[in-house]
């Protein structure tokens, strides 16, 4: 279920939920609401993540047998129960918040199984479904308040942008990958930096957002220009665990830029916990 991934998309809920501006009208904290979609998230992004190793399990006989289902830890048909009652789950703890979220919530799991069965196998398709499904996770969160959704929608460019590079990288993480590759992939991580910053500046929270930014860039950059010169399974692997794990600093500069600044915090809180189950669990 890749418990370290799930913390990341739980953090995509909290950024769309400062975009949503619900936080500073005034009123009360709306928790209930919150808890829904942020358990929404989490059941569907293990859902799917069940569903990827369903559909993978003869290929990871051969590749990743240390995989639960090919070590023999978890039956087949087990993990596809566990994987279609967590996703029912995503959707219906969605609905609770409302259809709108509903529906964001069916399109998630609708495009995460797309892109377990059929997707993965495109290099092209394979990695912009994926990256939808991380926008979808994005306006799911902004959905708290679903009238935000018209005025909103295309903020979700940008976490599609970046999954579809982390996807693309990491097709060179078993057998290794072209450098080429990778360097498109550094160019669409710059485009996303500097769209963020460029609405942090247009909010005048720039300043805020570098905060978050600078580590952003420097966490995922890194590995990447390491696996750019050696573009060796280990060194992509490791470029694309640093990708997917520093979507919580670009989720906390989302919520500053949005003036949400304790939320923005509360977010990067959440990066130690990752790390840490990243450390104990596979991320890719």
């Amino acid at each position: 279920m890749r418990p370290a991934n799930i913390v990341t998309s739980v953090a995509d809920i909290l950024a769309g939920i400062a975009i949503s501006g619900i936080l500073s009208n005034g009123f009360s904290i709306p928790w209930l609401p919150i808890v829904f979609l942020a358990a929404s998230t989490a059941c569907l992004y293990g859902g799917g993540i069940v569903f990827n190793d369903v559909f993978d399990a003869d290929l990871d006989k051969i590749e990743r047998p240390e995989r639960a289902i090919p070590s023999g830890a978890i039956s087949l048909q087990r993990a596809t129960t566990l994987g279609s009652l967590l996703l029912f789950a995503g959707i219906a703890l969605a609905a609770l918040n409302s259809l709108t979220s509903g529906l964001l919530a069916l399109l998630v799991a609708v495009f995460a199984l797309l892109y377990n069965k059929f997707g993965k196998h495109h290099s092209f398709f394979g990695p912009l479904n994926m990256g939808l499904c991380r926008g979808f996770n994005l306006l799911l969160g902004l959905s708290i308040v679903p009238e935000m959704l018209y005025s909103h929608y295309y903020l979700a460019i940008i976490p599609v942008i970046y999954i579809f590079s982390i996807t693309m990288t990491s097709r060179g993480e078993v057998h290794g990958g072209h450098a080429k590759n990778l360097y498109l992939a550094a160019f669409l991580y710059a485009i996303v930096i500097c769209a963020i910053a460029y609405f942090a500046f247009v909010n005048d929270r720039l300043l805020w957002s570098l905060l978050f930014l600078v580590p952003f860039t420097f966490m995922i950059f890194r590995p990447l220009l390491k696996a750019i010169k050696e573009p060796i399974g280990k060194n992509i692997g490791g470029a694309v665990k640093a990708g997917v794990i520093s979507l919580i600093l670009m989720d906390a500069a989302w919520a500053v830029t949005f003036d949400a600044l304790i939320l923005a915090f509360i977010i990067a809180a959440l990066l130690p916990l990752s790390i840490w189950l990243s450390k104990l669990f596979a991320v890719t």
